[in-house]
């Protein structure tokens, strides 16, 4: 378990720098509220986006941003609706999923904007 756990906060530091690189400013990570967590909250210009990662050392059993279901999208979106009213947001949101596959010397991000809700 302790190896899956590395790869996910790897995955997680590099879909930030990902982020990062693209203009957006990180506001939260792991932000957690009753079962829901949300990987990472940032935002670019009026747009808050909440970011699922998922991160995969190999595509033998699916790539990585296909273990993102229904039931974890809803998770996201009730941790979302819980951050939106905490810090009272009346603008614009989006949900987007960046799946990480790392193998080998290889690093490969993708990011899937508006990709569920």
């Amino acid at each position: 378990m302790a190896i899956q756990q590395e790869i996910g906060d790897k995955g997680e530091q590099l879909a930030v720098n990902y982020l990062k690189s693209k203009g957006f400013s990180v506001l939260e990570k792991n932000y957690r509220v009753g079962k829901s967590e949300i990987d990472i909250i940032c935002k670019k210009d009026n747009l808050l986006v909440f970011v699922e990662v998922k991160t995969r050392s190999s595509i033998k059993f699916g790539h990585p941003e296909s273990f993102v279901g229904g039931a974890k999208a809803n998770k996201v979106i009730e941790g979302a609706e819980a951050y939106l009213f905490e810090k009272n947001w009346h603008g614009s949101i989006r949900f987007d999923i960046v799946s990480i596959l790392t193998g080998g010397d290889n690093l490969d991000v993708k990011h899937f904007e508006d990709a569920f809700y």
